[in-house]
Order: C-alpha cells, then sequence, then structure tokens
C-alpha cells in the first residue's frame, strides 16, 4: 500500500516537476542569449575600430601603398606587416593612436631595412 501511496504522489508530483524543468531551461536560453548577444556586439564595435584605423591609414598619403594589417580588441589595436622604413613604422602608430577609440597600439610592424 505504501508503494501504491508513493507511486501516486510521484505521479502528482510530475507536472510541477515538468513545469520547473521548462522554467530552468527557458532561464538557460534566455541567459545564453543574452551572451550571444553581448558577444556580437563586442565582434562589431571591433570590427567597426579596424575598419576605422585602415581607412585612417588608407587617407594618410605616405601610407596609402603599405599593406598594414590591423586588428583591434576592445579599443587595443594591433599594427602587424613589414613596411620600407623605420620612419613609416613610427607614422602607421601615431595615425592609428589618433583614432577615436582607440585607447592603445601595439605596434608589431617591421622595417624593412
Amino acid at each position: 500500500m505504501k508503494t501504491v501511496a508513493m507511486l501516486l504522489a510521484l505521479l502528482l508530483a510530475l507536472p510541477a516537476l515538468a513545469e520547473e524543468t521548462d522554467r530552468m531551461s527557458m532561464e538557460k536560453a534566455k541567459e545564453k542569449a543574452k551572451v550571444a548577444g553581448a558577444e556580437a556586439k563586442r565582434a562589431t564595435k571591433n570590427a567597426a575600430l579596424t575598419g576605422k584605423v585602415k581607412s585612417a591609414l588608407a587617407a594618410d598619403v605616405g601610407l596609402k601603398t603599405v599593406k598594414i594589417d590591423v586588428d583591434s580588441e576592445d579599443g587595443v589595436v594591433t599594427l602587424k606587416g613589414r613596411v620600407d622604413s623605420e620612419d613609416t613604422l613610427r607614422r602607421a602608430e601615431a595615425t592609428a593612436k589618433k583614432v577615436s577609440g582607440v585607447s592603445e597600439v601595439r605596434n608589431q610592424l617591421h622595417a624593412k631595412n
């Protein structure tokens, strides 16, 4: 008789348990969506900053023909590549530093000479 009573109690509790499981799943889905949204926003900001720095470098007459790879993450811009001189290296760094949103420039450019 105790087994029947326990089984009946379990069967009566199943809908509430299923509802709690659904609620927990919905909360997890909301949290995942929130994290994904934040990551997308961050990636968009990084891409926009990279584009602004590339545009600034291309607008500089002395740098427009030089191939410089630009990456950015949270305001930190990294410049990579080979340039023709130390002067060009410094000029590229100075140009990148002037761009709004740049908090730091990591200059990994190498001069050919």
